[in-house]
């Protein structure tokens, strides 16, 4: 009798029993809040990314919430960015009291069309944040180009990008404010979690305040308050992971390319024609390949749900990133609707992701493939 197939997730984290066990090394010391370990998962992330100043928090939300007040973004000012991201990209311009400007997206990349950001750019456009959406990265040679000549600041949203480069340069270790999470089903995770990126010491101090109420000590018992701050610092039980999850960021980025060109080995060259379905770019140099992800034929022989429902049936997880986010209830109250960014709207209505996670085989994936080209088939 064939054993019956366990179910493959879309996404799964991968803790050594070493991490777990430092994890409980903290629970019993009696300091489980920010403390060495921050210290030292900060260190390291400074040490990966080529030496810049790096603060952690407890999401990769706050991050970007807070590189904007550190911008100096505020009510009257304009922030561009893409409609395809988790929310949390858009809702950050809101929290400083900042407006939300979308540009759509290009149709390979997936990525914000540089082209359509730059022509959206208005006297009062003050920021921009694009995505490395899947942990491909935008040109950042043209987006820092438009950056500066129109003297905006950029705030990267690397959540899905550590581990990417752009000419040998890794995410990060160059460039305006970036943030990145490790969120549970990040390349590295801490559970929850995130840092950010900074350019001085002055940026540094500001971040540190704005993560824990805007206080400042001096001393045993100087205490002051000079800015409206938040509760965002990330624990050592946090840092505990990440001190595990870092070191081996770059060989998990090896085992998702390999993973992902047995995708496109599996797939075929002829997937795409046969099936009307779309692939993402085959980038193995740049890309961390934090998802992997197809683009369903529009008019298909299955909608998303039914085929993500199909898929599930035959124990295969599936997700879809993202729903575009200038029709979620929230901004369409603020004027945004259908057809404003068509490419966006298409892609959000259209995409699946599919499973990619360090612990996954070659054989995981040549199940996955072999399901997809039945469901695309009937």
């Amino acid at each position: 009798m064939t054993p019956a197939l366990s179910f493959l997730p879309f996404s799964k984290p991968s803790i050594d029993e070493a991490t777990i066990a430092a994890v409980g090394d903290v629970l019993r010391s009696g300091w489980i809040t920010s403390g060495p370990k921050v210290q030292a998962f900060e260190a390291m992330l400074s040490e990966y990314l080529g030496g810049r100043l790096v603060r952690t928090f407890n999401s990769g939300t706050c991050t970007m919430e807070i590189a904007l007040r550190i911008a100096g973004v505020g009510p009257g000012d304009e922030v561009i960015t893409t409609p395809i991201s988790w929310v949390a990209t858009a809702n950050v311009i809101l929290e400083v009291g900042a407006t939300p400007v979308f540009a759509d997206i290009d149709p390979v990349t997936r990525n914000i069309d540089l082209d359509k950001l730059e022509a959206a750019i208005t006297p009062k456009t003050r920021a921009i944040i694009p995505v490395h959406l899947s942990g491909l990265p935008v040109n950042m040679d043209r987006l820092y180009a438009i950056a500066a000549k129109h003297k905006l600041r950029v705030v990267e949203d690397a959540a899905q990008a550590l581990g990417s480069s752009w000419k040998g340069k890794r995410i990060g270790s160059f460039g305006d404010l970036v943030s990145f999470s490790f969120q549970a089903n990040k390349n590295i995770t801490t559970g929850e979690g995130g840092c950010l990126v900074l350019n001085n010491l002055d940026e540094a101090r500001l971040a540190e305040k704005y993560r824990l109420q805007g206080v400042s000590r001096s001393g045993l018992d100087g205490i002051d308050v000079d800015l409206l701050g938040g509760k965002y610092n990330m624990t050592d039980m946090m840092a505990a992971i990440g001190l595990g999850q870092l070191p081996k960021v770059d060989q998990i980025s090896a085992h998702r390319r390999a993973l992902a060109r047995h995708y496109f080995e599996q797939f075929g060259a002829g997937f795409e024609a046969a099936t009307g379905a779309q692939l993402p770019v085959a980038d193995f140099e740049n890309t961390n390949w934090h998802l992997f992800q197809i683009i369903l034929p529009d008019n298909g022989p299955t909608t998303r749900a039914d085929f993500m429902a199909a898929m599930a049936e035959l124990k295969i997880g599936t997700g879809f990133h993202y729903a575009p986010i200038h029709l979620f209830s929230l901004y369409r109250a603020r004027g945004f609707k259908e057809g404003m960014f068509p490419v966006a709207e298409t892609i959000g209505r259209l995409t699946v992701t599919l499973p990619m996670f360090y612990s996954m085989t070659g054989a995981d994936v040549e199940r996955v493939v072999k399901a997809v080209q039945s469901l695309l088939a009937k």
